[in-house]
């Protein structure tokens, strides 16, 4: 009975013992306590759990640590340079195992090459319900979590934390169709014009306009249904702190989806892949190879550009009668314009959430000299990326390969319009539907 019992005390217990710290109603101590006397002494040994079990328990102890490395840290002079002494005093089962050693045997034992801490993995994917994707009544992805109560673990208990795990998993979840429909093209065999590559890229295209909505969506909710940009920065950031120094603290940079598409499609930084691979230690084994393969491979424009035999150099150069002529003969061209520009449109509104909840109101509080947060700065993403680089991969995707076409396509769109979103209509593709369903 002890992990449904552990499960009940982080879905309930856990977020008023936070809440009290956060709010001085309590020491820090308080919290350590509860763990040696009600949770960690009945922990059993992780090679006696299922898979499944070890998967749930790391969600819920990822809770625990981060509760528990954020608050010695925020208290204690010094902690953000030995994060690892929070756990000193906490260990774990009948063998008293150090809390930190038995999370990495219980994340090694979910047999998925889990972080030695908490993750996006954990904290977003097998935390929330399972999401689907619809277009019409065609499920076209679904991202299951390990859990079936219908409930959403958080630090604090608030609606915003549900409200912003659903909010990137659902995310998440559109990227899964996106890259589902354009990874099968990755092969010397494809036929770029066929009906079946043109019916993939195209309904890519779509699930990539319904992920930008996605985000707009989210930004124009009343802060009650969503979450005030200070309760982000304050709150719920505050417990990516880091468990040893240099580690991987989760993030939505560790997105394998988007990390992905990024590849599928190209990104114009020459040093993006050893970003990447800098975040390697927060990604799941298969989420690491994936990417490896991806790496190693030629990108899906690049492929379309050798199998017509199309210079993506001379393209910028050209003059626009070429390019309409260029595209007059190979009309496919139109819609991996298309698709790279609904990428770029969907990064740029992934952007614009996090200028809203995060760098313009820090920009704002060093204004007026309030400053930055002691524990994880809001100055910059929590595995360190500034609002410039995040700029740079946006403008990046903007000036896709494809770009210089669009001289040449403006007159068949209209001032203005968006192409895909005209195109989507045109295609008779059916609306998209993102559901929390357990």
């Amino acid at each position: 009975m002890v992990l449904p019992q552990l499960g009940a005390w982080v879905l309930d217990e856990l977020p008023r013992l936070n809440q009290a710290i956060l709010h001085n109603d309590l020491a820090p101590p308080a919290l350590n306590e509860a763990l040696r006397e009600v949770i960690l002494p009945d922990l059993p040994l992780p090679d006696r759990l299922s898979v499944a079990q070890a998967q749930q328990l790391v969600v819920n102890l990822g809770f625990v640590g981060a509760s528990v490395a954020r608050h010695y840290q925020e208290r204690t002079p010094g902690g953000k340079e030995t994060p690892e002494r929070a756990f000193d005093a906490l260990e774990a089962g009948t063998q008293q195992i150090p809390f930190q050693r038995y999370f990495a045997a219980l994340a090694d034992h979910t047999g998925t090459g889990h972080d030695h801490r908490d993750s996006y993995a954990s904290l977003v994917r097998w935390n929330v319900g399972t999401v689907e994707v619809r277009m019409g009544e065609r499920t076209v992805a679904v991202l299951p979590g390990v859990f079936d109560d219908g409930r959403t673990r958080t630090y604090t208990g608030t609606s915003g934390e549900e409200h912003f795990f659903a909010l990137v998993k659902k995310g998440e979840a559109v990227e899964r169709a996106i890259n589902d429909l354009l990874e099968p093209l990755a092969t010397p065999e494809t036929r770029w014009d066929s009906p079946e590559a043109l019916s993939r890229v195209r309904t890519a295209t779509v699930l990539l306009g319904a992920l930008r909505q996605l985000f707009l969506e989210f930004a124009a909710l009343p802060p009650e249904h969503s979450m005030p940009p200070e309760q982000f920065m304050d709150v719920f950031r505050q417990f990516a702190v880091h468990w040893t120094p240099g580690d991987i603290p989760p993030s939505g940079a560790l997105d394998i989806e988007g990390l992905k598409r990024d590849f599928l499609l190209g990104i114009a930084i020459p040093d993006y892949a050893t970003h990447v691979r800098r975040l390697f230690p927060g990604l799941l084994t298969e989420e690491r190879e994936a990417l490896e393969r991806l790496m190693a491979q030629p990108t899906l424009p690049q492929r379309v550009a050798a199998a017509l035999d199309i210079d993506l150099d001379w393209l910028s150069g050209a003059e626009v009668a070429d390019l309409r002529r260029l595209v007059a003969r190979h009309p496919v061209l139109v819609d991996w314009y298309d698709v790279l520009t609904a990428h770029a449109r969907a990064a740029g509104s992934h952007l614009m959430l996090s200028k809203k909840f995060l760098f313009k109101p820090q920009r704002q509080r060093d204004a007026a000299g309030i400053g930055d947060k002691a524990v994880v700065s809001n100055r910059t993403g929590t595995t360190g990326m500034t609002e410039t680089y995040l700029e740079r991969l946006t403008r990046a995707r903007r000036d896709h390969v494809l770009a210089a076409l669009h001289p040449a396509l403006d007159a068949e769109v209209g001032e203005g319009a968006p192409r895909h979103a005209v195109r989507s209509d045109l295609m008779g593709i059916e609306p998209v539907e993102v559901l929390l369903v357990s």
